[in-house]
């Protein structure tokens, strides 16, 4: 299954895109050996609409035309549901084993996703019950990507 991460802002040269990348070039080299290749960072610039309804819609569209046919959505929103380390791998395990070709994981603007994307969406996540600025949601969805191969791999970097 191929993994994409789609999101709304840039991450600029520094500290947060270097660690992001870290994980994702680990979860590139790990994750084929289990069925679960890293596709690509999809970044696209945030709305400047006037309002908060028009800039979630304007960006919905833009990640709809990233997303393939029968992709799976997975977005990322603090009302979302928790999981923990194992189960958000298994979930990534269960969509794999069921024939799933495509994922995209979406990190919101500072507006969030638009409503219509969660009618498109298998499910909705939270990384905890704080707002985390979009650079974090990167680093940490990258390392909990990875995590999920390690645990599904039965690698021992998560240990309980």
């Amino acid at each position: 299954m191929r993994i994409s991460i789609f999101a709304v802002g840039r991450l600029k040269s520094g500290p947060e895109k270097d660690l992001a990348a870290r994980y994702i070039e680990r979860l590139a080299k790990t994750g084929p050996a289990i069925g679960l290749e890293f596709s690509r960072v999809i970044e696209v610039g945030e709305s400047r609409a006037s309002n908060a309804e028009t800039r979630k819609r304007e960006e919905a569209a833009m990640l709809e035309k990233h997303l393939a046919d029968g992709a799976v959505l997975v977005l990322l929103d603090e009302r979302g549901k928790a999981l923990d380390s194992p189960a958000f791998a298994s979930l990534f395990g269960d969509l794999r084993d069921s024939g799933k070709r495509d994922l995209v994981i979406a990190i919101g603007g500072a507006d969030g996703l638009d409503s219509a994307l969660y009618d498109k969406a298998t499910a909705v996540l939270n990384l905890g019950k704080l707002t985390w600025p979009h650079q974090i949601v990167r680093i940490l969805i990258a390392e909990q990507l990875y995590r999920a191969v390690t645990i599904l791999s039965g690698h021992p970097y998560h240990r309980v």
